[in-house]
């Protein structure tokens, strides 16, 4: 009974059902893809660097990897430590390539370009590269290519589930150091110590005062653009949240005064305020929910096909997990609750004869 009521009055009040339900579709919807996608974003970079060492070495006092510049000769003295099982160097760098203004370019030492799985070709000799698949469509599968000044063959194409690395070019470390002029942004380390262990890692920052070692997860962890990322995500996903709030608000406000000679009739019937205020609620909820599983469908919908957008480059990605999901199915309910609680309650607190005289 009670829930048929609900739905006939959001059969009279269409355009006001119709507004909130595309408020809330437009709210949850932008928080769904500012958040998957910063995520995606510091999970590709994240998982680029977990998976190629548990210590990480980068040059003293810098904001970013790509200003880091760690001379190359340390290499064979932290390989020598005692706990160091191999090591990586690694330039990231970007340039542009071709007719394409900018492009992810990746040098590193011969030891890791086993991490990458060819489509075709074979790991590239001195003047040559391997792309990335989604890069190598951009490029129309180019057998040469020019990055900054410099010519390239490209020796094969390798795929990457992560997108940085897909939408990149990968160069053996040496060809990298002319581009860029540096020796090395970072090492890679894996020891066969526990990860938590920091003896090795003081060990290794002995070695010079011009690094800065730390556990890759500690780095990860601290490191100042994921934070920027993070930060600036939930501002922007905090402001989408209160326009949500105020525009349903605004309209469930208008929409409680043009209904205040129901309320009245309702209340004269010896139907309770809390059970009026939990009605107006639920029709709220009710929209919101509505609302909740259009974002969800439509933000996955956008994301695949940014994934697929080939201008993209694979540079944006990003995917839902379970905590989005469960973190926005509560603030859907905060946002319909209380943008329907404070108007239903103050149409409320009239007079019953007094709303049945006004009524509209």
């Amino acid at each position: 009974m009670q829930i048929s009521i609900i739905f006939k009055a959001l059969r009279a009040s269409k355009i006001k059902t119709a507004l909130i339900y595309l408020s809330l579709s437009v709210t949850l919807g932008s928080i769904f893809l500012i958040t998957s996608i910063s995520q995606g974003i510091i999970s590709m970079y994240s998982n680029m660097l977990q998976n190629d060492g548990d210590i990480i070495v980068t040059q003293a006092k810098i904001s970013d990897t790509f200003f880091s510049n760690v001379n190359i000769s340390l290499l064979q003295k932290i390989k020598k430590i005692d706990g160091v099982k191999n090591i990586s160097a690694l330039i990231v760098g970007a340039a542009p390539v071709n007719t394409l203004p900018i492009v992810a370019i990746y040098g590193v030492s011969h030891n890791l370009f086993q991490k990458y799985q060819l489509i075709w070709g074979r790991y590239p000799k001195k003047g040559e590269v391997i792309v990335g698949q989604s890069i190598a469509n951009r490029l129309g599968n180019s057998k040469s290519l020019t990055i900054s000044d410099s010519a390239f063959r490209v020796s094969g194409v390798f795929q990457s589930s992560i997108g940085f690395e897909n939408g990149g070019i990968i160069m053996p470390l040496q060809s990298a150091q002319k581009i860029f002029h540096k020796s090395a942004s970072l090492f890679l380390i894996n020891s066969n110590l526990n990860k938590k262990n920091t003896t090795l890692i003081k060990k290794i920052q002995a070695v010079s005062s011009k690094i800065d070692v730390k556990s890759t997860q500690s780095f990860l962890k601290h490191y100042n653009q994921f934070n920027i990322i993070k930060k600036s995500s939930f501002a922007i996903s905090f402001i989408a949240f209160l326009m949500g709030l105020i525009a349903i608000g605004s309209i469930m406000s208008i929409t409680v005064i043009q209904r205040k000679d129901e309320f009245g009739i309702m209340k004269a019937l010896g139907i309770s305020s809390k059970k009026i205020v939990s009605f107006v609620i639920l029709e709220g909820v009710i929209i919101g929910l509505a609302a909740f599983v259009t974002a969800y469908l439509f933000s996955n919908l956008i994301l695949i096909l940014i994934k697929h957008t080939d201008t993209l480059q694979g540079y944006v990605n990003g995917t839902i997990d379970f905590w989005l999901v469960l973190s926005l199915f509560f603030t859907t309910l905060a946002i319909t609750i209380l943008g329907s609680l404070l108007p239903a309650y103050q149409a409320l607190k009239i007079d019953p004869a007094t709303l049945i005289q006004r009524g509209n």
